[in-house]
């Protein structure tokens, strides 16, 4: 098979591979058709954060059955995605369905090879079935629009509170979309990037560019600040943005992985205590109880309700990722949402 392979730190390589191997009975082999680049791609790719080398990235990705075990409810040539995170199945938090809190997890496309090739192994209680309704390709952000879906799920919403998301990029958009769902309006979106904000535009968002004028202070002069904020950044700088834009009881999901050292003066952190702010953490996503879980929610969204078609940006074939992660990390070129088609 062929595949994208992370040879050694910064070194991509798109090479032909041996077939995988089944790593116990109850795993399936997928037949990748679409496979995102997620933003922590690039730091795993570049600076260092890979668990191991060579290591096949790829944990967005949706495709079809090719084989499957003897007994299995799956048949060849269902179409599928794959929730990547895969339990230990002992710890406490296994215990409650709280897999993301797993202590002892294996990870496609970071711990173990992902969905950067044309095949890979997947156990069958990580595989969903993708609606008739749903493309082959929306389908492969699942697991990006359920994290977007477990953050949003964090704040206590009553239909008209006001939002703000902090982030203009894909899973922000996804976050305004999931908010717009919930009852929240208006739904603002601040961003420093032109074409995001014109992405946010065409999707029915208020668009704030945060280049032109101090966020805060425009979010303070609505009522005091927003009902709801969601920070989808990861930068330090973000994080006290969002802070100080909520209102009275207001409520905000720290939602980017922070790149850097968050501080916060001592006037700030007492307009935490002062407004009785909801400070809230999220990560990953649930796929517990089957049927209510945050994965079958978002496939019976996508492609109506929830657009994902206007997030990306490139549809590069596999055998163009190396020249793709080089042009991305060197910021050659504007990117938004990156999906191979294999």
């Amino acid at each position: 098979m062929k595949a994208l392979v992370l040879k050694q730190d910064g070194v991509l390589v798109h090479e032909v591979r041996p077939d995988p191997q089944a790593r116990s009975g109850n795993e399936l082999l997928i037949e990748v058709r679409h496979a995102g680049i997620c933003g922590s791609d690039l730091p795993r790719a570049f600076h260092g954060k890979a668990y191991h080398y060579p290591l096949v990235m790829g944990h967005e990705f949706s495709g079809l059955v090719r084989e499957a075990p003897k007994g299995s409810a799956w048949a060849a040539g269902d179409r599928v995605v794959a929730f990547p995170l895969l339990p230990c199945g002992s710890c406490a938090a296994c215990q409650t369905g709280d897999y993301a809190q797993c202590s002892n997890y294996d990870y496609l496309g970071s711990r173990r090879d992902g969905g950067f090739s044309e095949l890979v192994h997947v156990p069958e209680e990580n595989l969903f079935r993708i609606p008739e309704k749903v493309s082959l390709e929306s389908a492969a952000m699942t697991e990006p629009c359920a994290v977007a879906l477990h953050g949003v799920e964090k704040l206590a919403i009553e239909a008209g509170m006001d939002a703000l998301v902090i982030g203009g990029g894909p899973v922000g958009l996804m976050v305004a979309q999931w908010l717009r769902i919930k009852g929240c309006s208006p739904i603002r979106v601040a961003d420093i990037d032109p074409a995001k904000l014109e992405i946010a535009r065409s999707l029915g968002f208020e668009a704030f560019d945060s280049a032109k004028a101090d966020l805060v202070e425009a979010m303070q002069a609505k009522d005091g600040g927003v009902d709801c904020v969601v920070e989808a950044c990861g930068f330090p700088a973000t994080f006290r943005q969002a802070i100080l834009s909520a209102g009275r009881f207001g409520q905000v999901v720290f939602m980017g992985n922070i790149a850097g050292e968050f501080k916060l003066p001592e006037k700030d952190f007492s307009r935490i205590l002062r407004n009785e702010l909801r400070i809230l953490g999220t990560w990953n996503s649930k796929v517990v109880p089957r049927g209510r879980d945050e994965w079958t929610r978002v496939l019976a969204f996508l492609d109506s309700r929830i657009d994902v078609q206007c997030l990306i940006s490139h549809r590069p074939a596999l055998a163009e990722g190396p020249e793709i992660f080089r042009k991305m990390e060197a910021r050659e070129l504007w990117f938004n949402k990156v999906v191979f088609a294999l």
